[in-house]
């Protein structure tokens, strides 16, 4: 096991842009992800207010990553996919305490043996 070099981030679109939000993340430095199905549950007084639709079927993508990466991924998720466009996205992260599983790059490999 590692300790908390990482986070997870959350984010949680309407069905059918999971894959985008794993593309963004991977132009950021994201190795991969884990997408979920979800239904969406708000008042439409909340839809109102924010003046946005509402699609109960939502994707949330799971993607474990280095706090260094973090913030990149998190602002190009928002930037590509938040509120304002049609996958009105929300994203966030939390932090990790141990994480077990993950692979190495092969570059990071070899420069610990």
């Amino acid at each position: 096991m590692t300790t908390n070099n990482h986070e997870v981030i959350f984010a949680i679109v309407n069905s059918g842009f999971a894959e985008e939000v794993m593309d963004v993340a991977r132009e950021n430095g994201a190795r991969g992800g884990t997408i979920l199905s979800a239904r969406g549950l708000a008042r439409e007084e909340a839809a109102a207010f924010f003046g946005i639709t509402l699609h109960a079927e939502k994707e949330i993508v799971m993607i474990v990553v280095e706090k260094g990466i973090r913030d990149d991924i998190l602002n190009a998720i928002y930037k590509q996919m938040g509120m304002g466009k049609k996958a009105q996205g929300i994203a966030f992260s939390l932090p990790v305490s141990d994480v077990a599983g993950l692979v190495k790059e092969p570059e990071q490999k070899e420069a610990e043996e």
